[in-house]
């Protein structure tokens, strides 16, 4: 099963409340608001509706002034489980855009959070956000999770003068790992032996889509994807007809259990394990949790990277097979 990391610590701080103004200055009533929702023009359609979303969706509640409340409970006025609905809306509309497109609306926000913590030292909008990017983006069990973003987000508040300077170089690192087989680039090459003791490496497969498995064979979260897998009727047609190829690769050091498992996994694919530990040790991917879904192309760019399952499974669903 997925090996959950606790990447938040959340505090719970009994203190007086304060009000997040424009001048930092405490307010005798601060107030609670519902979350200003965004004003769509009326003559915009289809992706152009998609696109102003995720470049004003913050408009409003970033420009509106007041003496709001602002303590553990709430954001800027918003009770805080109001406003992460809404981050979560924000952050599945980035997750079904262009990855340019959505690390450009990241790069247009960014310097606007950091404007809203100088306005107001009080605020807590700008480690809310952060807080809240590394839970949805970053979380290995998060269904939207996406290190391409996270490792962009993380790389600005590693040189933000408003960042602790303990943790920036946390965050350089985090940005670092999440560079690795970055979404359109070539995934990195790596050996593996299969249970007969033949050597492979991931380039030696020639299919036009290679989905990339890390797996461990006590892992329930591993047995289902596996299942569902074989329940599409079409995947051996799509091995055989060289629209698939499936690497399984195990990464850990038990490595006798795994020979002992690996008649379980379907013959038609590739699995194997790592027999030098140096897709761990030397960090040739980024493995936080198993199971772990790559999609890459016929010449081994990434498509999706540790990506949830259901998307990875939907684009196999999507494949028709060569005649």
């Amino acid at each position: 099963m997925k090996r959950k990391t606790d990447y938040l610590t959340i505090a719970i701080i009994a203190a007086t409340i304060c009000s997040c103004t424009g001048t930092g200055k405490k307010a005798a009533g601060p107030l609670l608001r519902a979350f200003p929702q965004i004003q769509m023009p009326s003559m915009l359609e289809g992706e152009q509706r998609a696109d102003y979303a995720a470049d004003h969706f913050w408009d409003r509640f970033l420009s509106q002034e007041g003496d709001f409340l602002c303590d553990s409970l709430t954001v800027a006025g918003v009770k805080a489980d109001e406003f992460e609905g809404n981050f979560a809306t924000w952050i599945g509309i980035l997750g079904n855009m262009d990855a340019a497109r959505a690390l450009s609306c990241i790069d247009g926000l960014f310097p606007r959070l950091e404007a809203s913590e100088l306005a107001d030292s009080s605020s807590n909008i700008f480690s809310r956000f952060s807080s809240l990017m590394e839970k949805y983006l970053y979380d290995p069990n998060s269904p939207y999770r996406n290190e391409d973003l996270y490792g962009h987000y993380a790389g600005k508040l590693a040189s933000s003068e408003l960042t602790d300077p303990l943790l920036k170089p946390s965050y350089e690192y985090t940005a670092g790992l999440c560079s690795l087989n970055r979404t359109g680039s070539p995934a990195a090459d790596f050996r593996y032996v299969d249970a007969g003791g033949r050597s492979h490496r991931l380039y030696d497969n020639k299919a036009d889509y290679t989905l990339l498995f890390f797996s461990n064979p006590d892992c329930s979260a591993c047995k289902e994807i596996i299942a569902q897998l074989r329940s599409i009727g079409k995947l051996d047609n799509l091995i055989e007809s060289g629209r698939l190829a499936v690497v399984n690769v195990y990464i850990d050091e038990d490595i006798a259990a795994w020979k002992a498992y690996s008649g379980q996994y379907p013959k038609n694919w590739s699995s194997g394990y790592d027999p030098e530990f140096s897709i761990r040790e030397s960090v040739s991917y980024n493995v936080r949790a198993i199971p772990s879904l790559y999609l890459l192309d016929s010449e081994k760019k990434v498509l999706m990277k540790d990506a949830p399952q259901e998307r990875v499974l939907g684009f196999i669903n999507t494949l028709e097979i060569n005649k």
